[in-house]
């Protein structure tokens, strides 16, 4: 790719080094001019939350890496994000609301809603306009924590109460502008990306170990959002071959899940590697601050097949392949 680009003058640091091993669209690598589109803007912010995950994960960074040994670029499929649906978090807004306002002015929309009863989650998928099947999706889920305890509900807000939200008035005023026009001037994407990225990380302070506790006795979910926040949770590799890319993984000695997620259409099957381990800072009873290992982010595999008698392929999710992935995070 070109320097000349549009993409290339947004990207920076190790995300610039993704271009040459993600799958791109032909159009957004063409972008050479003029204002950058929602498509490379929301191609750029893909490209550097991808970059981020790899970074906390090295299972997945080991794996990109044999793909670019063998000549094959990874094809970004979707990443997904964890929410609480609950007002009252500092400066942050609720739930799927401090997601959807980045989302949809990249040109994105709800497509369908999974509600995920076992974990007392709700998910939903975003879809790109202008090219659904080649920008990844966003899998965007919501904790509501009115569905647990008292205690786990005082919990979560302790461990909340005073979460910061990144966007500046600037910002926003960008992404109406984006919103309404569909591009904005290079300059104006050049500072709002890096912001935009910021919101898909953890937007509150270290939690006390024992919120903590109470959070992972009734929901592995909310305990690793109380870690890692709104971080990219996995992101996703669309595959031709699944069964080839498990007995690969597996030959090199890494964890993947004992089982493959069958969709109930038959036409969605997932399957992933375990999270990497992380070590992260809480509080303690006495206020000391101390280290613990937790889980992270992982990667995950998915295949596609078409639509019945077409060629776009099936970009559906499925609430039983959603909530058995998610158990990859249990700690």
């Amino acid at each position: 790719m070109s320097d000349r680009t549009i993409l290339a003058q947004l990207l920076t640091g190790t995300a610039s080094g993704l271009v040459a091993r993600v799958a791109l669209p032909a159009t957004i690598l063409a972008e050479g001019s003029g204002p950058v589109s929602r498509a490379t803007l929301a191609a750029a912010l893909n490209l550097e939350l991808l970059a981020g995950l790899l970074a906390r994960v090295p299972s997945g960074r080991a794996y990109v890496d044999d793909l670019a040994r063998a000549g094959r670029r990874l094809v970004f499929d979707h990443g997904a994000m964890r929410t609480v649906a609950m007002e009252g978090m500092g400066t942050l807004p609720a739930g799927l609301s401090a997601i959807a306002r980045i989302l949809e002015p990249l040109g994105y929309h709800a497509t369908h809603v999974y509600p995920m009863p076992r974990l007392k989650m709700t998910g939903r998928a975003f879809t790109h306009y202008d090219l659904p099947e080649d920008l990844p999706q966003f899998f965007v889920s919501e904790l509501h924590p009115e569905h647990f305890s008292p205690d786990f509900q005082a919990a979560v807000r302790r461990v909340t109460e005073e979460s910061a939200d990144p966007l500046t008035a600037v910002d926003l005023v960008r992404l109406a502008r984006l919103n309404g026009d569909g591009a904005l001037p290079l300059e104006e994407a050049r500072a709002l990306l890096p912001q935009l990225a910021t919101c898909f990380t953890r937007r509150h302070e270290a939690p006390r170990l024992g919120d903590y506790e109470i959070l992972k006795a009734e929901s592995a979910e909310m305990a690793w959002i109380a870690t890692e926040g709104n971080a990219f949770n996995h992101a996703t590799d669309r595959v031709a071959d699944l069964e080839a890319v498990v007995t690969q993984q597996i030959a090199l000695g890494r964890r993947v899940k004992e089982r493959i997620e069958v969709s109930a259409s038959g036409r969605v099957r997932q399957t992933a590697l375990h999270a990497d381990p992380v070590m992260r800072e809480f509080l303690g009873t006495d206020g000391a601050r101390v280290q613990h290992e937790v889980p992270g982010s992982f990667f995950e595999f998915i295949t596609r097949e078409p639509m019945p008698g077409e060629d776009r392929l099936d970009l559906a999710f499925d609430t039983n392949n959603a909530q058995g992935i998610f158990k990859m995070t249990a700690a």
